[in-house]
Order: C-alpha cells, then sequence, then structure tokens
C-alpha cells in the first residue's frame, strides 16, 4: 500500500492514498445504488461548465492532466477519472457526514487513521495540483457554484439526520468506519486534546473521559448533539483551557497548531509566487486599514479535524470591524501542484496556506486592544476546501474580554492567522514545539501565546 511522504496536517484526510481510493471506491458503490438524480446546484454547476468552452476544457483537461501525472507516481491511477464521474460522486457526499475512521497499521493491528473530513477535496485531491485546475478553481464562476453546493451540504449538516454518523458503526467497510462517539474514537479525541498540554500533564490528561473534557450529556444517545456540525463545533468544558493572563500576554486564539511566524510583511507582495510572501492587501480585502501593519507581524496556525473549531479573542479590546471575504475553495498555490520538481503537494491545500490566505474564503476581524501596546490587531480565519463556512459571532463596536468567543468554522477547522502592527514586539511561545511547522503538534487554545516586549 502507498503512503504519503508528507504527514497530512490536522489529519483531515488519512495519510494513506490507499484507504482514500478505499474510501473512494466504496462511495462508487453506494451513489451506484441509489442511482439518484443531481441535486439542483451540481446540475446547474455542469450546465454551466457544459455551457462554457473554457470552463468545460479546463474540467475535462485537469482530470485528464491528473490520471497521466498520477500514473507516473508509485500511486498509481486516481480513482475519479472525469468531472461527470466527480459531479456524481459529488452528489453522493450531499447526503453524508464525515466519518471516523481506523485502518490496519505495518503490524495489522487497527489504528485511527484520520477522518474523510474532506470528502470533496478527497475527489479533487490530484486535479488541484493540476495547471489546468489551477485555472478552473481561480474562476469566479466556479467558486460562486461551489458556494451554492456547499450552502446546500451545510442544510445537511446542521439536520438531525447527520448525526447518525455519532452512533453507527460499519466494521466491515473499508477503511473500517466507527461511530464518533464509539470508544477508539472518543480516546482518539481525548488523546489530541492531551497532546497540547504540557508533557508533564499528559498522562493524567490521559486518563479523562471524552465527557470530562467536552461540554455533552452522556446519559443522551448522542451525547445532547443536535446535528453533525453541533457535535463538531463542541465546547470545551470551563476551565479545561484556562485563559492567560496579563495585559501584555497574548492569548491562543484557536487550538491550533504553530505553521509560521514571519515578520516585517508587504502590504502589498506577489503572494502567489513559490514562496508565498503574505499580502496584507490581499489578506484583508483591500480594507483601509492594512496599511496599518505594513512592516508587522503574521503568525499563522492550523487547526486539527479531531479538536475544537471555534475563535477567541487573543486579547481584550473593541472590535473594530469584521466582515467576510468570498473567496476560493479548492485553489491551492500552483508551485504546491505538479509543477513542483519534488512533489506535487499529496495533502493539498495543506502546502498552499499562506496563500489561501490571500484568496481563500475567510472572516476578517480587527480588534482595537485595550493595550496601548498592543493597539490595533487583526484576526483572519481562513476557510480550506469545504471547511469554508466562517461565522462571525461579534460585531463593530462590541466590547470584547480576552478569551471570549469570536466566532467558528463549521463543519471542521482549518487555519487562522493573526497580524500586529509594527512597533509591536513579540516573543512567542511555542509550547510542546520546538519551532512552528507543518506537523507542528497544537497550543492550547485561550494559553499564552506569546507576550508583548
Amino acid at each position: 500500500m502507498s503512503h504519503l511522504k508528507k504527514v497530512r496536517a490536522g489529519s483531515w484526510l488519512p495519510n494513506s492514498i490507499g484507504q482514500i481510493d478505499a474510501w473512494i471506491r466504496d462511495l462508487k458503490k453506494e451513489v451506484k445504488k441509489q442511482n439518484a438524480p443531481l441535486i439542483k446546484p451540481i446540475q446547474d454547476f455542469k450546465q454551466m461548465v457544459e455551457s462554457d468552452a473554457v470552463l468545460n476544457g479546463l474540467a475535462t483537461s485537469m482530470f485528464t492532466e491528473a490520471v497521466i501525472m498520477r500514473e507516473k507516481t508509485p500511486l498509481g491511477t486516481p480513482e475519479v477519472k472525469n468531472f461527470d464521474e466527480f459531479l456524481s460522486l459529488l452528489n453522493g457526499i450531499m447526503t453524508q457526514a464525515p466519518q471516523f475512521t481506523e485502518c490496519p497499521d505495518k503490524s495489522d493491528d487497527e489504528e485511527p487513521c484520520g477522518l474523510i473530513g474532506f470528502p470533496i477535496n478527497a475527489l479533487l485531491d490530484w486535479p488541484m495540483a493540476t495547471s489546468f485546475g489551477y485555472e478552473f478553481f481561480s474562476n469566479v464562476l466556479v467558486n460562486q457554484q461551489l458556494k451554492k453546493i456547499l450552502a446546500y451540504w451545510s442544510e445537511y449538516l446542521v439536520s438531525k439526520d447527520s448525526r447518525k454518523v455519532l452512533i453507527e458503526s460499519f466494521p466491515k467497510k473499508t477503511p473500517k468506519v466507527l461511530a464518533w462517539l464509539s470508544e477508539p474514537a472518543k480516546k482518539e479525541m481525548v488523546k489530541v486534546a492531551c497532546e497540547a498540554v504540557n508533557v508533564k500533564d499528559q498522562k493524567s490528561c490521559l486518563k479523562q473521559k471524552f465527557e470530562d473534557i467536552f461540554e455533552c450529556n452522556p446519559n443522551d444517545k448522542y451525547y445532547g448533539f443536535k446535528s453533525w456540525d453541533d457535535f463538531f463545533t463542541r465546547k470545551f468544558k470551563k476551565g479545561v483551557r484556562p485563559i492567560a493572563k496579563g495585559d501584555d500576554i497574548i492569548a491562543n486564539a484557536c487550538e491550533s497548531a504553530p505553521l509560521q511566524v514571519v515578520e516585517n510583511v508587504q502590504e502589498d507582495a506577489k503572494f502567489w509566487l513559490k514562496g508565498q510572501p503574505y499580502s496584507l492587501e490581499n489578506m484583508m480585502n483591500f480594507d483601509p486599514l492594512a496599511k496599518k501593519f505594513k512592516g508587522g507581524t503574521v503568525y499563522q496556525a492550523f487547526l486539527s479535524a479531531l479538536s475544537y473549531h471555534r475563535w477567541n479573542s487573543p486579547v481584550s479590546g473593541k472590535i473594530k470591524k469584521a466582515f467576510i471575504v468570498n473567496g476560493t475553495y479548492y485553489l491551492e498555490n500552483r508551485y504546491q501542484g505538479f509543477i513542483n520538481p519534488k512533489q506535487a503537494d499529496p495533502s493539498a491545500p495543506n502546502d498552499s496556506q499562506p496563500f489561501l490566505s490571500a484568496v481563500a474564503t475567510r472572516a476578517v476581524i480587527f480588534i482595537e486592544s485595550d493595550n496601548p501596546k498592543i493597539g490595533l490587531m487583526c484576526f483572519i480565519a481562513i476557510g480550506m476546501a469545504e471547511v469554508s463556512s466562517c461565522e462571525i459571532t461579534v460585531k463593530k463596536g462590541q466590547k470584547i474580554k480576552k478569551g471570549e468567543e469570536l466566532g467558528m468554522f463549521h463543519f471542521g477547522g482549518s487555519t487562522h492567522c493573526l497580524i500586529f502592527g509594527p512597533d509591536v514586539k513579540l516573543k512567542f511561545d511555542f509550547h510542546n514545539n520546538e519551532e512552528p511547522n507543518i506537523n507542528a503538534i497544537n497550543i492550547p487554545v485561550h494559553s499564552k501565546l506569546a507576550i508583548v516586549k
């Protein structure tokens, strides 16, 4: 079985390509059995692409190129062969919620292998990496239609029917599907939560149960969760993640793993290039406030599929502005695709996170800190693939305390940035990580992320 050279950061997809392919084959069987007509948003998408010679050519070519390029790797031929097959499988996903899976490890023992948290991304992993895919998924009309499709899917994910994955297991499937509230799944979510705490406290943390860490009702069959989305946006129990004290302390805004810290960022940079420099005006959607951060610092971190997906204020202060930016869904940096001589990013779009800060659907929140040494700062929540439903829960002019909720990602989590002005000097604390990196361990939400010098 072929395995990826890179770990799929955040466990949004299994590390094994073979397990993803097995999931796609199983989805094909279900779709064939259901034989359901395409839902209206997908039918409209199909008609739009087919009626546009350029889009139709790109849609055809990106799957053709994916087949050719993947056959040149040890991974073999991709399971999704063409655009029509993709639409058919996409249609099948519209009545499914992400599932928890177990796979055999090297010794044939069962171990958690992630979830298909990005099921549509799983179908598009390889077309996204092609030159034709780059052009297709950067098209405004394509992204408008994808937004409608994801909105349709979201209606299912907030329904009562979607929570059946919390209690239903299918051990004969490949990979093995377990209920989210099964003991192995709960144990894995506790493990992820405990990896973030101090090493000396991890042993005692691992003795806790799921209900000791997260708000829920274990006396209820569904633990009190009303839908898949309600389960995925679950909260930590009070006291599990204490808020770092001190006016000069920046609290971690999300339960997330540090990706990088970049200083002296530019207001206008060529973010689409191989190095993916941050471009403030693009990240902030050309808001006039962007110029105030020129020469400042960007901290970026990514969220885990099995963890906590809400955003919390890193400082006490006042909401200056808050807005959603519509953007792309399945676009990755061109140089992380097959054009990369080392290897196309098999975990698309993991290696494109800085690039996505300028193009993906995102929430932008400016906060005027009560601490004049911090002043105006910015929080940006960035959607990746189908996890692009950003909900802001604060309003302009609202006073907010450090640790209070700013909003959340629905149907999962993604990546986020904290941006500080040029006069703010910070000393970061990466907790259980020596340095930020794509395989980093989560830092607890609310904990000390940095201190203002």
